[in-house]
């Protein structure tokens, strides 16, 4: 039995969960709201308070999909009462972020700025070199930390481009000039 998928997520207040035909959940909060198509070996009882997420076989792929669905309906719940976030730091001299509007300005080093727009997160820049993003979608947050984080990764020689918070990035140790 998979451990992740047989646990119950826990509905809190303010949230709604309803199921539509056989396998689409839809979460609303004063937040938003949220869809995920379930697979069809997957079946989703919604009790009091509560979501249970059951599978039909024990075969592997029922298995992977079992831990899968509850975790998907989980991350939902979450994302639309407390939300998701990143943060990204900007690592280089000459480096630097803005907010301009909707869209997130980037100057990291390239002969033009890299404009990137605010579609399902929130961008939030704190001094010239720190990037957050938040959302109720823990997917779209993550996906668009990356492209962000694409932009300019981490060079392993000076360490210098965009980073996560935290993100350890190897040096390398350059020419020694013989």
């Amino acid at each position: 039995m998979s451990r992740i998928g047989k646990m119950p997520v826990v509905i809190p207040a303010g949230v709604t969960v309803t199921l539509e035909g056989a396998n689409v959940v839809r979460v609303k909060s004063n937040k938003g709201e949220l869809t995920e198509t379930i697979p069809a070996v997957i079946k989703v009882d919604i009790g009091d308070g509560v979501v249970e997420v059951k599978r039909g076989s024990d075969s592997k792929n029922d298995r992977a999909m079992h831990g899968l669905s509850r975790a998907l309906i989980a991350n939902m719940v979450i994302g639309l009462t407390d939300g998701f976030s990143k943060t990204l730091e900007v690592v280089g001299v000459g480096y630097r972020v803005q907010k301009s509007g909707k869209k997130l300005i980037v100057n990291v080093g390239f002969s033009h700025p890299v404009e990137v727009p605010e579609v399902g997160v929130t961008f939030d820049v704190e001094g010239q070199n720190i990037i957050k993003i938040s959302g109720i979608s823990k997917q779209v947050v993550g996906q668009v930390a990356a492209e962000i984080r694409k932009i300019r990764p981490p060079e392993p020689y000076k360490g210098k481009g965009i980073r996560y918070q935290g993100e350890h990035v190897q040096r390398k140790v350059g020419k020694t000039g013989m």
